[in-house]
């Protein structure tokens, strides 16, 4: 009995290991891609390197914005 737990625990440890890196590949790349297509006029990185402070927040928001779609939608 111990041992199917176990072995189920692990599984469930995977599996959320792997929600969490598509997680991340999806919100690093949605805020690459609003950055390249969306903000053509400002340079995100360029900003961020002025110390902008706008600009970090805003691509925190972008990032916390998909990071919430990406979960609901992994959770089904």
């Amino acid at each position: 009995m111990e041992g199917e737990i176990f072995f189920a625990t692990l599984f469930n440890l995977g599996i959320n290991l792997l929600y969490t890196i598509i997680a991340l590949i999806v919100g690093v790349g949605g805020l690459i891609l609003i950055d390249k297509k969306l903000l053509k006029s400002i340079d995100i990185e360029e900003e961020l390197k002025k110390g902008n402070m706008a600009v970090s927040v805003f691509a925190s928001m972008i990032l916390l914005f998909v990071a919430l779609i990406v979960s609901f939608g992994l959770k089904g």
